[in-house]
């Protein structure tokens, strides 16, 4: 998990960061975040296949339970979750052979989703270390608040940059996170980019003890 970050510099968000000069890697701003997905992605569909096993859909798709099972999903992640929202959740679910993970996520950039990233990541990569599992994360549309999970799941648990977690969905799906859920991936990945970095030079350090 990160370190508590309370008290540190207020970062610019709009301004690249130098976080492990090692490797030569900058966290772009939250501008140039927004800038990739300018560029256009697979043509938009009810659900996609982003990663091995791991697919980002919508409402419809979260709800037919024909479809779930035919096509057979066995982990779902809502980040619509509640009565407002895809009131789907576990009980929905309850004669199938599906595990339910719910976030009660609200698509607006003032949203902490990113106290979820973890949560959702491990039930994800938990899910996904058997080979016969097959992920759903969904939210309404399957663009904001269920891509940004699954976009933290690539840069925690698959050690992805967020430059490579956005192109990686996006040659499959096409996704479009609110501005305040990117700004909160842009701190998660300056925050595992030093995580690498301080691991790093750990190991090295213990390798010149040797």
């Amino acid at each position: 998990m990160p370190a508590n970050s309370t008290g540190q510099k207020r970062r610019n968000a709009y301004a690249a960061v130098a976080v492990d000069p090692d490797t030569g890697y900058s966290t772009p701003g939250a501008f140039e975040l927004e800038r990739l997905f300018w560029h256009g992605a697979a043509k938009f569909t009810h659900v996609n296949e982003v990663f091995p096993n791991l697919h980002i859909g919508d409402e419809k798709t979260a709800l037919d339970r024909y479809g779930l099972e035919k096509s057979g999903f066995t982990h779902i992640v809502n980040a619509a979750h509640g009565r407002w929202n895809v009131d789907t959740g576990e009980e929905y679910y309850s004669d199938m052979p599906i595990e339910y993970y719910g976030v009660e996520a609200e698509d607006l950039p003032t949203f902490n989703l990113s106290q979820f990233f973890y949560p959702a990541a491990e039930f994800i990569h938990k899910a996904l270390s058997n080979p016969n599992s097959k992920v759903l994360v969904h939210c309404a549309m399957g663009r904001s608040r269920s891509a940004s999970l699954v976009l933290a799941y690539l840069m925690i648990y698959e050690k992805m940059t967020i430059v490579n977690a956005i192109d990686q969905v996006l040659k499959h799906r096409c996704i479009l996170p609110n501005r305040g859920f990117l700004k909160q991936l842009r701190e998660l990945d300056i925050e595992l980019a030093l995580e690498r970095r301080a691991s790093r030079n750990a190991a090295n350090g213990t390798e010149k003890d040797k």
